[in-house]
């Protein structure tokens, strides 16, 4: 049977500031992506996430960015490789901390915004992800970009790897991510992106910006937690797959 695991970033909130979608959100995701403590989340945070995800039997992934907590992970930074190793290391060995803490494991790491961005079109901070998590345990799974620089650095380094596509980007013709900045690169309607989720499942290929086709191998599908309606095209998306006899699962190891 054709499956397909959708994941999604949780634990986003600081301090006073939380995370209002976590908890709706959660039953409808195979796999979630936990920030760290660089671009969002704090300790208390992390370790109400890690058990929500377990208490719902979802897949647990640390989702390291730019030490860039004010700019939500979001600004460009000109770090070394030896710098973006450090950073993914430490935070993911935090992630790790508290899942050992609940008793359940730590299955993958996705980087988080603009070194996500970076790693896609950089082989030298694609690489420096993929050594990190290689240290830190090589049976973890790296999420990379379809069709990226990620894709390369992970094969190069023998870490198992996934590749990923977004439900609510636009992708501009070289199968990249069209720019938080520019308008239209956040979709929003839940119906047209239930469809094109099935699409990319099924036909392997998305409609970039200016109507030409990319093709994709996207093993886990992506709906960003802060994208205003993430309850509403996940419920959307979840009901798409479902109706045509697409399975929803957790990538495996």
């Amino acid at each position: 049977m054709l499956s397909i695991d959708l994941n999604c970033d949780m634990g986003e909130g600081f301090g006073a500031y939380t995370s209002a979608n976590d908890e709706r959100v959660m039953p409808l995701i195979t796999s979630a992506n936990i920030a760290c403590g660089f671009h969002a989340s704090d300790p208390q945070l992390m370790a109400r996430t890690v058990h929500l995800a377990a208490q719902h039997g979802v897949a647990i992934g640390a989702h390291p960015s730019y030490p860039d907590l004010v700019g939500f992970g979001r600004r460009a930074m000109e770090l070394t490789a030896e710098e973006v190793e450090s950073d993914v290391t430490y935070q993911v060995g935090a992630l790790w901390a508290f899942c050992r803490a609940e008793g359940v494991a730590l299955h993958h790491v996705k980087a988080h915004g603009a070194l996500y961005n970076k790693a896609a079109i950089d082989l030298a901070t694609a690489r420096a992800i993929a050594t990190a998590i290689r240290k830190v345990d090589s049976a973890l799974i790296m999420v990379c970009l379809s069709n990226s620089a990620m894709v390369a650095a992970a094969a190069e380094s023998g870490i198992p790897y996934v590749e990923e596509a977004f439900a609510d980007r636009a992708y501009t013709r070289d199968g990249k991510l069209v720019p938080r900045s520019q308008k239209g690169a956040v979709l929003h309607d839940p119906a047209t992106i239930a469809e094109r989720v099935e699409r990319m499942v099924r036909q392997q290929l998305v409609v970039a910006e200016d109507g030409s086709t990319v093709p994709l191998h996207p093993e886990t599908i992506c709906v960003h937690g802060d994208t205003p309606g993430s309850y509403e095209m996940l419920t959307a998306i979840r009901r798409r797959l479902e109706a045509s006899g697409i399975a929803l699962k957790a990538f495996s190891r």
